[in-house]
């Protein structure tokens, strides 16, 4: 028995020994009878009393039978119970005894006396000793057992609560995987080509003509670009300024003539000639991902313009592009998106973080409810305590990270090019790495007000800092060193180094994620059996 914590809350107690009831009071009174402590060291002062009571009681009974002459069949009073500061003593019945009369001389028969057994052997006391550890074995086996059937039953009553765990990764992957990593569409740019000769529509010929380029141009742009056409500059960026569009582009009146010009020309051609033929840009690049976008599809578009038209002419069209040649990828595609940068930390996080979620009150929740306290009471070690609430919460996180792994990579098609077992294995692990944060924090908190604070304390910080959303060369040195101790970074590195490069377990940016990942989960799981055996103590 470890802990009395919840017996001291009661009015009155009693403690009970062997079906016996040794003193009944309450708490404050009996640690002042028998100057304790703690409730402990009085059960056992009273378990020690009892002990000898009970061998006095037997000495006394078989050293002091007397012979009575005077009648027949007279008893021999046994030991009655008695009170003694608070402690009840057991009873020991009267027993008859028998007496044989020969002629005048009455002779009392004694029961037969059974002396103490005799000394054990060494070998009866080790058989003993393994004995009581195959019990106490098959004990601890069963108070895990009822520990997790316990914490199953809990979790089988809030059945609302376990479908809301199952939808809520399935509800963040399809949020991540719709909204993040997509090029941006409907962006307006205000126009103002001198060409068109204030014409609401920009007409041009294909093939080898020098007409119109202007306007031809400005049909190789993206698609999803919306075209709003001004006659002036200055209203054109007035309307980037006032936010009505995120560019301003400005073709020359004589952009046709400058540019065959200077196509004719080459190092011939004069200042005046160059910046005729240039195309004029401001961006708003308030928006960086907007701004980048914009001036990718603004370049490629010339690039597009200037090769076909090369082509069209007879032309080599490469000598429209710039002198250098990108080949294959050697990892990735030739249009990478984000979303593939981005998904392997995403999946960590997700897995981590609802973990962290789903463990960070369950301690608490317990300890709030006094079912930590009758734990104590029963015998239950702080570390079957947690293990059981590992098994429970793990079988919840494997389904989790079962729907976060088939949405992400089979009903959304994220690159995948590696080995699925080290992808499946490395999720759980850094699954079972949330819990264990989560159980740490359940350990040293008191309130669920403040393990939710330290959760979401723990999230931004965490998530900024792992190379989820931005790459880790980007930060200062001292910051860098600093994320590779947090849990998530190595972990994200080495699931993006499977998911995207196929890298195996042989290579030292994954196996560094599991190993990372292996020693968080031990440092959260030892500091949280030492946080609950200081507060058991």
């Amino acid at each position: 028995m470890e802990s009395f914590k919840e017996a001291r809350q009661a009015h009155t107690i009693g403690l009970m020994r062997s079906g016996r009831l040794l003193a009944e009071d309450s708490p404050s009174a009996l640690l002042a009878a028998y100057r304790c402590n703690s409730l402990e060291e009085v059960f056992l002062k009273l378990s020690r009393l009892q002990s000898n009571k009970i061998i006095m009681a037997q000495v006394q009974f078989n050293n002091n039978i007397s012979f009575h002459a005077m009648g027949f069949g007279s008893k021999i009073d046994k030991p009655s119970s008695s009170r003694e500061g608070g402690v009840v003593g057991l009873n020991f019945q009267s027993k008859e005894n028998l007496i044989e009369s020969t002629g005048s001389v009455f002779t009392l028969m004694q029961e037969p006396y059974d002396p103490p057994p005799p000394s054990k052997r060494p070998r009866e006391e080790k058989n003993e000793e393994e004995w009581y550890q195959r019990v106490s074995k098959l004990t601890s086996s069963g108070k895990i057992r009822a520990l997790i059937t316990k914490n199953l039953l809990r979790m089988w009553r809030n059945v609302g609560v376990i479908l809301f765990i199952f939808v809520l990764p399935v509800i963040q992957v399809i949020l991540f995987c719709l909204a993040i990593g997509r090029d941006p569409t409907n962006l307006n740019l205000a126009i103002v080509n001198g060409e068109m000769n204030d014409t609401v529509t920009c007409q041009w010929n294909d093939g080898c003509h020098f007409t119109n380029l202007g306007c031809r141009y400005l049909s190789h742009l993206n698609k999803t670009v919306i075209k709003t056409f001004y006659t002036d500059v200055e209203d054109a960026k007035d309307a980037v300024r006032k936010g009505n569009a995120w560019g301003a582009i400005y073709i020359t009146e004589n952009f046709t003539d400058a540019f065959t010009a200077r196509a004719a020309l080459g190092r011939d051609a004069d200042e005046e000639t160059i910046d005729q033929s240039e195309i004029k840009v401001w961006l708003d690049m308030s928006n960086q991902q907007v701004g980048v976008m914009l001036n990718r599809d603004i370049q490629f578009a010339f690039r597009d313009f200037a090769m076909i038209l090369l082509d069209q002419c007879g032309n080599n069209p490469k000598l429209g592009d710039l002198p250098i040649q990108f080949k294959e990828p050697i990892y990735g595609t030739m249009e990478p998106t984000f979303t593939d940068f981005v998904a392997p930390g995403v999946i960590i996080t997700i897995v981590f973080f609802l973990a962290v979620a789903l463990t960070s009150s369950a301690l608490i929740i317990e300890r709030t409810e006094g079912l930590f306290d009758r734990s104590w009471v029963a015998g239950v070690t702080p570390s079957e305590i947690l293990f059981s609430h590992i098994v429970t919460q793990f079988i919840v996180m494997c389904g989790q990270t079962a729907l976060v792994l088939i949405f992400m990579l089979c009903v959304f098609g994220v690159e995948s090019k590696g080995n699925l077992a080290w992808v499946i294995l490395l999720t759980l692990l850094q699954g079972l790495c949330g819990m264990c944060f989560g159980f740490f924090i359940s350990s040293v908190c008191d309130l669920e007000r403040t393990a939710i604070q330290l959760a979401l304390g723990s999230f931004y910080p965490t998530l900024l800092l792992s190379g989820v959303i931005w790459p880790l060369e980007g930060m200062p040195l001292v910051l860098r060193y600093i994320s590779y101790c947090l849990p998530l970074t190595l972990a994200t590195s080495s699931l993006r180094s499977i998911l995207t490069r196929g890298w195996g377990m042989m290579a030292t940016e994954v196996y560094m994620g599991f190993l990372s990942t292996l020693a968080w989960i031990l440092g959260f799981l030892i500091m949280t059996l030492v946080a609950m055996r200081s507060r058991q103590g």
